[in-house]
């Protein structure tokens, strides 16, 4: 296979898993999409944050992130608190539903995971980690490396 069909094929199923993904997290819990689930790993990783904060981290418009995070309210996953340093800041924190559900999505996704590679050999996992990691790691102009799709369409 030459390089630039090997890049085509690399594209075409990077698409197909992004929209697998997509598709098998409304199964998981059914009022938590790809995005929101994605978003409030994010909360628990970083402790809290403000929406801004989110929208600069993803490369998402203001209301997008609106929009995200009043469904995510009103589901009662997360709650604005008061930035201790400066009361005019808004944090948002995941609740302690937001934590179960959170926990409950990711040991699923794991469950999956852990199906889908069980026959792979060792030797296989630990090379196709290492190419994930480095295909992610790469911060080159415009290469959105932790931006998270929101339209149809799938920039990896």
């Amino acid at each position: 296979m030459e390089a630039a069909e090997s890049v085509e094929t690399i594209q075409r199923e990077m698409t197909v898993f992004a929209r697998r993904a997509r598709a098998s997290a409304g199964r998981l819990h059914p009022e938590l999409s790809l995005v929101s689930y994605t978003l409030l790993g994010h909360l628990e990783e970083s402790g809290g944050c403000r929406a801004t904060d989110l929208a600069a981290h993803y490369a998402l418009d203001k209301s997008t992130v609106s929009r995200q995070v009043g469904a995510l309210e009103r589901a009662d996953l997360i709650e604005r608190r008061q930035d201790p340093e400066d009361h005019r800041v808004q944090v948002l924190h995941l609740t302690d539903a937001g934590r179960r559900i959170l926990a409950q999505v990711t040991e699923s996704r794991r469950t999956a995971f852990r199906e889908r590679l069980a026959q792979w050999p060792e030797d296989d996992l630990e090379r196709f980690a290492e190419y994930l990691v480095r295909y992610n790691e790469w911060h080159g102009a415009g290469s959105g490396s932790d931006r998270l799709p929101l339209g149809g369409h799938v920039t990896p």
